[in-house]
């Protein structure tokens, strides 16, 4: 059965998609862009950007009762790879353990309100 999970401590779509759609045991988010739920504004630069994503992925999750240590596979993609070195600081601060998720990261030519990073994740309810 295919849930839609949605909360208001991550920024809602900006288009004509869920923040996340549950299905048995997995949780898809769609891709979270670095916006303040609060503001509906950027943070300035990447890596605060890419704090705000992940804080983004948490809160969804967190709706659900899971935390970013259930997440399995993330996608990042970024508007430079020359930040690659600077998202990777972040990220690792969030995503952390013995036990890290799959990854697949690519470089994009935009993104949605000119961000510099977005990142989507599946998670796995125990």
């Amino acid at each position: 059965m295919k849930n839609v999970i949605s909360t208001n401590k991550a920024p809602g779509a900006i288009g004509p998609y869920s923040q996340a759609i549950e299905i048995d045991n997995l949780i898809l988010t769609s891709g979270q862009l670095g916006i303040d739920p609060a503001t509906g504004a950027f943070p300035e630069g990447v890596e605060a950007q890419t704090a705000q994503s992940l804080e983004n992925v948490k809160a969804i999750l967190a709706d659900k009762g899971l935390t970013l240590e259930d997440v399995i596979k993330t996608t990042v993609f970024i508007k430079d790879m020359n930040d690659f070195g600077k998202i990777n600081e972040v990220y690792s601060k969030y995503i952390c353990g013995d036990k890290l998720p799959a990854r697949s990261c690519v470089e994009v030519a935009r993104l949605p309100k000119d961000g510099l990073v977005e990142i989507e994740v599946i998670a796995l309810k125990k």
